[in-house]
């Protein structure tokens, strides 16, 4: 990294944070031949050590040792505990394997096959942005790396989901400011869109009848692309540079698209020197490259507004309720709950219409994609043999540069499962990631559900029964005969927290409803085996342990650290069967450009967030009992910490008070294989808490914690006057059928042709 760049940022970074600002290759290295052999050794070395600890530890103890009642349920629970583990473990080892095979078979196409598809052939694409309280400025970001795509019939859509008429005025000056960004990036592109596509027009008109272009014309094209490029530098040179992501932005989504138009545009001087004669096809399709990154279609979409549509608030209802009007054509009518849409099939008389489109693109309002994730990945889904493939996606990776420890470790984490989430592809277990897909959109219609609430029709393409709605459509694609694939490149990226209190929201939204899918997937396998469909074996654990995971290996970790288990049960065996997966995963840390000693800073960071799982667990009983959904908790990214609930404060704590008191007991009795355990668990869950949360911080947001729980707001209360008559709302009346006035506290005008005029 050159010191210009990091000059260009000016915040205040932790020691121990992230120096690299370079984002890792779009491609994969192709694992070596011994890398390859080694992670096969490590699967079958987890095996073989679990099955030796299962035989001479357990098995013998039974008829060695004393078999007391409490010994058997001991080795019972033990025993179950250790083989969860290392069947997570084994998972993980399998996943990786995988990944490297694709990355070992993926061949990049070439830009000019590319080109020469999409000049014949182009499916729509509708991107859908779900933004809920974002910062307009994140927010900016993303709508500028969508419209940068270079794909053609392109449509972006910014899905607000904010309350549209706040009273507090700092929430409503961000709702402004992101509902003025559709005009400010449709301005900002206009110079460019505007040029190009009247470059594109002159050539067409000058070239009809030919069949190669003379070399004067193919340099007017190179200086096309130069005067691009130069504007894309321009416009970098202009964005505000204030942390890690800015710089992404500027460098990666800006100045890289920059280069490479700089680049063909270099090549093309290159041959019109030479006097070469470029076929037209080639030449067009180079101009059409340019007309395609700045020309799109760009729109602004608030559910809230409309009383007929969904209003739960989570992403999923967000994203399905826009979904569900592509295709239509709608009136407004405005009732006492306010506007409402109208299908109408009348050639003029309409408001409203939202286009069809045959993919649909979710990319969440704070991730970034590369400038050929649209072109790569519908080409991808264009292939014969990928018709049956509802959904691919390049699972995101993170922002390289974090200012924070916390940040760069939980960047970390994002970048392993990166690989993680190729290798389940290579099995046929992908799980689509939310932050970024395209969807075809012919398996969304598949997978649809209807169902109506309060007189209107709310469809519901994307699940919204738990808070990981991308988890539980995955599920219902496969039982309908599709299929989902990781792209095996780096194209997308998205912000990861910066702090303890914003990453326990996200984590404990992850923690949540993978238990209740559960079922689903039982159900949904044995109905594709019904169907004689295969169902491989490796997929179904996959699957499971995706889902599950999070469970046991939390309510695992705790029995562990909790009840004082007989030393005969604790062998050698089971610290070897866990070592090829902490070797692997330390060889993994160091692929993706951290450091291998970091495998032991995110155990002691997982053993931090021990409570957060558990309560995400928990959350998920709470709604299989009750049947009430758990609300979508938006992950803050904002520049000021984000309090973190005292419980999940002093649970730590707390980790590291009963490991140590579990040290000194196991000490006492020359148990030292417990001793041992609960020593390295203290120490790291210390040196997390230390590290990643920090002492101030731990006691700032302790005392806001209590300050908050001493003082409640008491919301003021308007009685109206029981002597006065109630006057009467004639339109909800004759809307309602009672004497309501909803439509007048949020302060709408009844439609004249259904109410008459006033």
């Amino acid at each position: 990294m050159s010191a210009k760049r990091q000059n260009r940022l000016h915040i205040k970074r932790q020691w121990g944070a992230e120096k690299r600002l370079d984002p890792l290759p779009i491609v994969h290295d192709i694992p070596s031949t011994k890398k390859i052999s080694f992670s096969r050794i490590a699967i079958v070395a987890t095996v073989l050590l679990w099955v030796v600890y299962f035989v001479y530890t357990v098995i013998r103890q039974f008829f060695e040792g004393s078999t007391t009642f409490s010994f058997i349920m001991q080795a019972m629970i033990y025993l179950a505990i250790v083989t969860f583990l290392t069947f997570s473990s084994l998972m993980y080892l399998i996943t990786r394997q995988g990944a490297f095979q694709r990355f070992k078979k993926h061949l990049r196409v070439p830009r000019a096959e590319l080109d020469r598809y999409f000049d014949k052939k182009r499916p729509s694409v509708t991107v859908l942005i779900p933004s809920y309280e974002e910062e307009p400025s994140v927010i900016r970001k993303t709508l500028i790396s969508a419209a940068l795509q270079e794909y053609p019939a392109l449509r972006v859509v910014l899905l607000l989901d904010n309350n549209p008429n706040p009273k507090n005025p700092d929430q409503a000056a961000k709702l402004n400011a992101s509902r003025q960004l559709i005009e400010e990036v449709k301005e900002l592109f206009k110079e460019p869109r505007e040029l190009l596509s009247e470059a594109y027009e002159r050539f067409e008109a000058k070239n009809s009848n030919r069949s190669y272009v003379d070399p004067e014309q193919v340099k007017v094209l190179s200086g096309h692309y130069a005067w691009a490029a130069s504007w894309l530098n321009n416009l970098a040179n202009q964005e505000v540079i204030d942390d890690h992501v800015d710089v992404f932005f500027s460098d990666q989504v800006l100045r890289e698209l920059a280069k490479d138009l700089d680049l063909v545009g270099r090549a093309l001087q290159t041959s019109s020197l030479e006097s070469a004669k470029l076929p037209k096809s080639r030449v067009r399709q180079l101009y059409l490259r340019l007309k395609w990154i700045f020309d799109f279609d760009i729109a602004l979409f608030e559910r809230k507004m409309y009383a007929s549509l969904s209003k739960e608030p989570n992403k999923a209802m967000n994203l399905n309720s826009y979904i569900g009007l592509m295709g239509g054509a709608y009136r407004y009518l405005l009732t006492p709950d306010g506007p409402i849409l109208v299908p109408t099939k009348h050639p003029k008389k309409y408001d409203l219409v939202v286009p069809d489109s045959d993919f649909v693109l979710t990319l969440d309002a704070d991730s970034i994609l590369l400038r050929e994730y649209c072109l790569r990945l519908v080409y991808f889904l264009e292939q014969p043999d990928n018709a049956r493939v509802a959904v691919t996606q390049t699972p995101y990776s993170s922002f390289r540069g974090a200012s924070s420890r916390i940040e760069r470790l939980a960047g970390a984490t994002t970048d392993v499962q990166h690989i993680l989430h190729q290798g389940m592809s290579y099995y046929g277990a992908t799980f689509w990631v939310g932050a970024n897909a395209i969807i075809r959109k012919k398996a969304l219609e598949d997978i649809c559900e209807s169902e109506w609430v309060g007189g209107f029709e709310i469809k519901r393409y994307i699940q919204d029964r738990t808070v990981i709605e991308d988890t539980e459509s995955s599920i219902d694609l496969t039982l309908h005969g599709w299929t989902l694939v990781n792209y095996p490149e780096r194209l997308s990226y998205s912000a990861t927290p910066p702090d303890f209190g914003s990453l326990v929201v996200q984590r404990r939204r992850w923690a949540n409803g993978g238990l209740l899918i559960i079922p689903k997937l039982w159900s949904h396998t044995r109905a594709r085996q019904r169907r004689n469909e295969a169902v491989l074996m490796a997929e179904l654990m996959l699957r499971l342990n995706y889902m599950a995971s999070i469970a046991w290996a939390s309510f695992g970790l705790i029995l562990l650290l909790a009840y004082p288990y007989n030393g005969r049960l604790l062998s050698p065996f089971v610290i070897l069967a866990a070592l090829p997966y902490f070797l692997a995963m330390a060889s993994d840390l160091k692929y993706c450009g951290y450091k291998r000693s970091d495998v032991l800073r995110i155990y002691g960071f997982n053993l931090m967030l021990l409570p957060v799982n558990i309560a995400g667990v928990i959350k998920s009983i709470q709604q299989s009992l009750t049947g009430k959904k758990i609300p979508f908790a938006r992950t803050p990214k904002v520049k000021n910490r984000t309090l973190t609930p005292a419980l999940y404060i002093i649970a730590p704590l707390l980790i590291i008070g009963f490991s140590m008191f579990t040290f000194y007991r196991d000490e006492q009795v020359h148990n030292w294989g417990n001793a041992a355990f609960a020593g390295i668990n203290a120490l790291l869950t210390f040196w997390a808490v230390i590290a990643y949360i920090g002492i101030k911080n731990a006691i700032v947001d302790l005392w806001r914690s209590f300050v908050n729980w001493l003082y409640v707001e008491v919301p003021v209360k308007h009685e109206a006057d029981s002597g006065e008559m109630q006057a009467i709302n004639w339109r909800s009346v004759l809307y309602h059928g009672s004497n309501s006035n909803a439509g007048q506290k949020n302060g709408y005008i009844p439609d004249e042709e259904a109410y008459g005029k006033v």
